[in-house]
């Protein structure tokens, strides 16, 4: 990610720029911010979470991915906001910093290995469920939840937000976003994998978890577009199995 620079706005200074924006006209203001490096230190601190399974001669594999310790938010350590993104705009944020987005295999993988846990807080399902406002207000509520817990900015966290998900079904559901997770704290996610929605379509509940190109097949530093490609090794990180050029069906979305 590009360095943020000093002079770069505050998270609560952004949405106030964006209080009547929604959709592809608020996507393109953050990624703008996104991309030009106002993007919270923390952020950039990757977390390793472990995959395993075992290979067709029976050979115990462990793949280890990198991910964000939280969603993807603007502004600095200090004052940041989660920005939820439609389809277009996560794909791109991801293709252009060098990562992928999670398939839910990855998100249940996260979610058991996070080290905090927040239990999701649902709002009224509102025709505000898109605003500005409400994703605030939203993002207020997990800042407090995230302080009871005491734990770092830098400690995986887990359980606040739906995930823009990496699937096979964006092959079959051209112009429709796929979500997953907002796990319970029994583990169980509130939502299955779904398409429902539009690509355009981003309201408070949805994150952007960003993962690292370069992951590890144990201990060896490989490409997770190519681990994801693998007939023997995209099992363990996806539950459909090889997903095909998963860089180029990002790029597809946007």
């Amino acid at each position: 990610m590009p360095e943020r620079v000093s002079l770069a706005p505050s998270g609560s200074e952004v949405m106030v720029h964006l209080k009547k924006a929604r959709g592809s006209k608020r996507d393109a203001e953050v990624i703008d911010q996104v991309l030009s490096g106002n993007v919270p230190t923390f952020l950039r601190q990757l977390t390793p979470v472990d995959l395993t399974g075992t290979r067709a001669n029976g050979e115990q594999v462990r793949v280890t991915v990198c991910v964000t310790p939280e969603y993807l938010a603007v502004g600095s350590d200090s004052d940041f906001v989660r920005v939820p993104m439609g389809l277009a705009a996560a794909a791109r944020v991801a293709n252009e910093l060098g990562f992928l987005l999670p398939t839910p295999k990855m998100v249940d993988a996260i979610y058991a290995q996070a080290r905090v846990r927040l239990a999701p807080k649902p709002m009224k399902p509102t025709a505000q469920m898109e605003s500005t406002d409400y994703l605030v207000e939203h993002d207020r509520t997990l800042d407090a939840q995230r302080a009871e817990t005491g734990g770092s900015l830098t400690d995986l966290t887990a359980g606040q937000k739906k995930d823009i998900v990496l699937t096979k079904r964006l092959l079959s559901k051209p112009g429709r976003v796929a979500i997953y997770g907002w796990h319970r704290t029994n583990g169980k996610p509130i939502q299955p994998l779904s398409t429902v929605h539009g690509a355009a379509y981003a309201d408070y509940s949805h994150g952007v978890r960003l993962v690292s190109r370069q992951a590890f097949v144990n201990g060896v530093q490989r490409d997770l577009a190519e681990i994801m490609q693998d007939r023997e090794l995209a099992p363990i990180v996806s539950n459909e199995g090889p997903i095909a050029d998963p860089e180029r069906l990002l790029a597809k979305q946007y």
